[in-house]
């Protein structure tokens, strides 16, 4: 399981020790720590993404190299295509899902690089039996995007893990 590091805050500490190969940056943090990010990323060929409300806009002003977003469940193949349009060739979509077999499905079939698995703690076993299902199922690769502390994760089912 690859490591993806999710960057909440401006620390300079960030800038010099990228040792994983893909971090996704919060779309609210100032454009001069995220274009140096991006600059740094280029240099270290590393991939940089962006997360959150304004993650597409980021991505193409800054010319990150892809997002992670929630489309929600309705028209998903469109908004996609639309997306692919607006971030252009080469750029990755990871799609967050809803935890749910279903939706799970729905994201899988509008085609986006990864599927987003939100991890809590106390729905920590349910997340399990998803990822373990849609790993089954699904060539679409998965992402655990770990938001509580103490999470084993050695024991999900993801080919990604995205935490700080």
């Amino acid at each position: 399981m690859q490591k993806i590091i999710r960057i909440d805050d401006a620390n300079p500490q960030y800038l010099t020790a990228l040792k994983a190969d893909c971090y996704v940056l919060y779309c609210a943090l100032n454009d001069d720590f995220c274009r140096d990010f991006i600059e740094q990323g280029i240099k270290k060929d590393k991939i940089v993404l962006f997360y959150g409300e304004d993650a597409v806009e980021r991505c193409v002003s800054l010319k990150a190299d892809g997002v992670i977003v929630d489309l929600g469940a309705d028209n998903l193949e469109e908004k996609v295509q639309l997306l692919r349009q607006t971030l252009g060739q080469g750029k990755y979509i990871g799609l967050v899902t809803r935890n749910r077999k279903h939706e799970s499905m729905l994201v899988s079939e509008a085609e986006p690089d990864f599927v987003v698995f939100k991890v809590w703690k106390d729905g920590f076993d349910k997340v399990k039996e998803l990822t373990d299902w849609y790993n089954e199922f699904f060539l679409i690769q998965s992402a655990a995007w770990i938001i509580d502390d103490d999470i084993a994760v050695g024991e999900l089912n993801t080919d990604f893990v995205i935490q700080a």
